[in-house]
């Protein structure tokens, strides 16, 4: 089955390239130039990914994000953002965006961000009957099932992006060890433009915290090494 892809771009040039570039990887795109028209379309198609503009003419990319969140759609969201729009990568990160990639891009780098986030979404939505026991981890009343992709916290299901159990994963996995910035970044997204000021992790841990209501001066579950990185647990 041909994965559905929606591309929200007001540019046309920008959306019909991608669609081009997505069709010739066998993917279903549905195109639209503006927000209201995706919406519609959103609510009634079980999509795989979103490629949102931020700027619209009508409605924000944000908005949009924000909105599939809200119906909890798992799939990944990338943002298309200004070169100089930070501030939007930091918002579209905190809405339930996982990725990012700012305009002018590569079609291919594109094509290779797509294709990453739709592994990572296809591994933890394959589901098992009866998991092993090293695919469910538990903590403190959290537990997470790494086959059936769910995620528990006091019996509480907590509805998270693919890049948000793929985070919290990787901490649990190595629970009690602090894992730094750049190497959630890397195993997360498999990519090496990580830099010093990437707040991408950032951006989700702090909404991985607002999702567990743990988000005091001091977190029960993920917490903040300084000048280190992340960790869950106690020695």
């Amino acid at each position: 089955m041909l994965e559905k892809i929606l591309v929200v771009d007001d540019e046309k040039e920008i959306a019909d390239l991608i669609e081009v570039y997505l069709q010739n990887e066998n993917m279903d795109v549905y195109k639209f130039y503006s927000g209201e028209e995706a919406l519609v379309c959103i609510g009634s198609t079980d999509f795989d990914l979103a490629i949102l503009d931020i700027m619209l003419p009508d409605i924000s990319g944000l908005s949009i994000c924000q909105s599939i969140r809200s119906k909890e759609y798992t799939y990944p969201v990338i943002m298309l953002t200004a070169k100089d729009g930070e501030t939007d990568k930091i918002t579209g990160l905190t809405l339930g965006a996982d990725d990012y990639i700012t305009k002018p891009f590569l079609p291919l780098e594109l094509v290779a961000r797509v294709k990453a986030q739709l592994r990572r979404y296809k591994k933890y939505n394959a589901g098992s009957a009866v998991p092993a026991a090293d695919e469910i981890f538990k903590y403190a009343g959290l537990t997470m099932n790494i086959k059936t992709y769910e995620c528990r916290l006091n019996g509480e299901a907590l509805s998270l992006t693919p890049t948000e159990f793929s985070i919290l994963r990787i901490l649990l996995e190595r629970r009690c060890s602090v894992v730094s910035a750049e190497e959630l970044f890397h195993e997360v997204w498999q990519e090496e433009y990580y830099t010093k000021s990437n707040n991408t992790i950032t951006v989700h841990i702090r909404h991985l915290r607002e999702k567990m209501k743990d988000t005091g001066e001091n977190p029960r579950y993920i917490k903040t090494v300084w000048g280190v990185g992340y960790k869950i647990g106690e020695i």
